[in-house]
């Protein structure tokens, strides 16, 4: 999977002047974001396993109850539940999960797309998955997790690919496997994995398709939009719970 994806960047590095990717990004930057993120997850799950004493039951912990993301919450005000419960995971295991994929994948996206391009799409990501669960999770439901931002990163690997012409095989493999086990394992939220697929997808598309005459407004304006639907549907969803 990563090795695909350094090809790709590569790729985009000859389709453009000036020795910049597809996106736009300086191709010889380093990484930062990527480990960033690693580490402020890992320090999130470390403080909800201490606070609750264990590794395994870390939900019990102070923070995970005031982050975990709930429809029925939400819909109260605590709107910071959107991104924070993005940083939270359950188990060991469910960590262990998100940040690999989110290694593997994300350092050759943060490569191609650039570190703020990238922040937006992962972030992105992340209201999407919050989005949908607002709008088809129960008001007493919660969910924590970077799975709707991971999910994020696969939708927009596919994009980029195939924007470069790449071959998609594994990236639609990868999709296939992992989609379906949000709908046949207990606990997994598809619903999550979904918003979070498409939104991200969305968002790199409008940084990868952007004429580079004219990149910079159109990426801005575009993944502004975005948000901006996202942020509706958020609302529509804390209306209906209110309702």
């Amino acid at each position: 999977m990563g090795y695909q994806c350094v090809d790709c960047v590569h790729q985009g590095q000859r389709e453009v002047r000036r020795g910049t990717t597809v996106a736009g990004a300086d191709p010889g930057a380093r990484p930062l974001v990527v480990p960033t993120l690693v580490v402020l997850n890992l320090l999130a799950f470390a403080v909800t396993a201490v606070q609750a004493g264990s590794i395994a039951s870390n939900t019990r912990s102070a923070l995970f109850v005031d982050w975990a993301l709930s429809p029925g919450t939400v819909a109260a005000g605590e709107w910071w539940r959107l991104v924070t419960s993005g940083f939270l995971h359950i188990g060991p295991l469910h960590i262990a999960f998100n940040m690999f994929a989110l290694w593997v994948i994300g350092r050759d996206m943060e490569t191609l797309l650039g570190r703020g391009r990238f922040l937006s799409v992962y972030f992105l990501g992340m209201l999407g998955g919050a989005a949908a669960v607002m709008l088809l999770y129960g008001p007493g439901e919660y969910v924590a997790g970077a799975s709707g931002a991971v999910f994020g990163l696969m939708g927009g690997l596919a994009v980029a690919l195939l924007r470069l012409r790449r071959p998609l095989n594994q990236v639609i493999g990868l999709l296939v496997v992992n989609l379906a086990l949000g709908f046949f394992v207990p606990g997994i939220s598809w619903q999550a994995h979904v918003g979070g697929l498409l939104a991200g997808a969305a968002a790199t598309a409008v940084i990868v398709y952007a004429p580079p005459a004219r990149r910079a407004p159109l990426q801005v304006g575009g993944l502004a939009a975005i948000t901006v639907v996202l942020l509706v549907v958020v609302t529509a969803g804390a209306l209906l719970v209110g309702s």
